[in-house]
């Protein structure tokens, strides 16, 4: 597909969606937020790409979120909807998604790699949230799954105060998995999605299911149990491959493990 506002790429087993708005901080718009929807769901349906890493353009910006005329009208349903559906699309992805932060995460690009399964940050990177500040917030996954990730008194903290917080305060307190140096970044964040495509795809798709199962309520439950009815994993192709690679100490044949 031919985007505007976003490139995807290909690495083999790793799709890379890089938000293509630098001189404007990467910031949300409709269509960048339909068009990072409408990519997940071309790669929900192929099998070629195991991980997904997700980074801005540039070297100063992963994403500073939306703004009110980007967005038209923030009351208007049309308006604020494209935002939902991209972290929508995001967390239901069967498929590991990277955040790969080189630089500003800010309100909705704060939010945007909290979405993700696991975040590796540059040493130049910074997280926020802005809204009260700006005249705007997050009553959903910005504030639930912030939580999650750093317990409620520090998610109240970033939401109330709006500081800056630098990458390795947001390693310590669990905002992010991993940093390294700036100009580390994109091999740090390679070396890191080859390793998850080594691993069963089917594995991880039921494990991300249950995850997100919790906020998922009876449509995440049933997702879930739906995916494990549908297939038997302890009889898949998959199942199989990794014992035997194991039980024999080399590595997995892992482009078997298509879904």
């Amino acid at each position: 597909m031919t985007y505007q506002e976003i490139i995807y790429e290909e690495d083999g087993p790793i799709g890379t969606i890089t938000l293509n708005r630098p001189e404007d901080g990467n910031m949300f718009t409709p269509r960048m937020c339909h068009e990072i929807r409408d990519c997940i769901n071309e790669i929900r349906r192929e099998t070629r790409t195991r991980v997904i890493v997700l980074t801005g353009a540039g070297d100063r910006f992963f994403c500073l979120g939306g703004r009110k005329e980007d967005i038209e009208d923030t009351l208007m349903y049309a308006g604020v909807l494209p935002t939902l559906e991209m972290y929508e699309s995001i967390d239901r992805l069967q498929k590991p998604v990277i955040a790969s932060v080189n630089g500003f995460a800010v309100g909705g690009g704060n939010v945007l790699q909290v979405v993700c399964d696991l975040t590796i940050a540059s040493d130049k990177a910074m997280f926020r949230q802005v809204g009260p500040m700006v005249g705007s917030f997050d009553s959903g996954y910005g504030t639930w799954y912030l939580e999650d990730l750093i317990g409620k008194k520090r998610a109240k903290e970033m939401w109330y105060r709006n500081q800056k917080v630098s990458p390795q305060e947001a390693l310590e307190m669990g905002l992010i998995n991993k940093v390294v140096p700036h100009d580390q970044l994109k091999q740090a964040t390679r070396e890191m999605a080859l390793e998850i495509a080594d691993r069963g795809s089917f594995a991880l798709a039921s494990i991300k299911g249950a995850f997100n199962a919790r906020h998922g309520g009876v449509s995440g439950l049933s997702r879930m149990a739906h995916d494990l009815l549908l297939r038997g994993y302890l009889d898949t192709e998959e199942h199989d491959e990794l014992a035997k690679s194991f039980a024999e100490r080399r590595a997995p044949d892992a482009s078997r493990f298509g879904h």
